[in-house]
């Protein structure tokens, strides 16, 4: 299988820094991420936990890769409750990148992957595809809201 990756971007009507907080910060990341916080100090090599808010439920581990504020995100994310066994290479890599459009607005990449060299990779592929709009539109509103309630009157 050909590498295999999902793509996609979205413009936002926010500087970057207020983007970078609802990427980083598990006050906005519950409210996008299936009500689940980020476990981490954002360190490239640090543990990342995504963990119910309500149950404390570990729901995806992974690690922090790299972290070059505001402008990129890397980490690495597997689900500890599918039958995928949990070793490096089952890994899937998450990048998010931050491209500044003017001091008030800026696009958001995230590349997902590379599902061809993970275990069950066509199958993962499948159901992250369609997955990712939601959470996209979310980030996006989350950003814009806080960038205009932080703007002066």
């Amino acid at each position: 299988m050909s590498e295999l990756y999902i793509r996609k971007s979205i413009d936002v009507e926010a500087p970057a820094a207020t983007l970078w907080r609802v990427l980083t910060e598990s006050a906005f990341i519950e409210k996008y991420m299936f009500g689940c916080y980020a476990d981490t100090d954002w360190k490239p090599g640090s543990q990342l936990l995504w963990k119910g808010a309500t149950d404390n439920k570990l729901y995806v581990k992974g690690h922090v890769v790299a972290v070059e504020s505001p402008h990129r995100l890397v980490y690495t994310v597997i689900d500890p409750n599918s039958p995928v066994p949990d070793v490096l290479e089952n890994y899937l890599t998450m990048s998010y990148e931050l491209k500044a459009r003017g001091p008030h607005s800026c696009a958001l990449e995230i590349t997902q992957g590379d599902f061809s060299t993970v275990a069950n990779g066509a199958e993962r592929y499948r159901d992250s595809l369609n997955g990712g709009d939601s959470i996209l539109l979310s980030i996006k509103g989350l950003a814009e809201a806080e960038a205009e309630q932080s703007q002066p009157a």
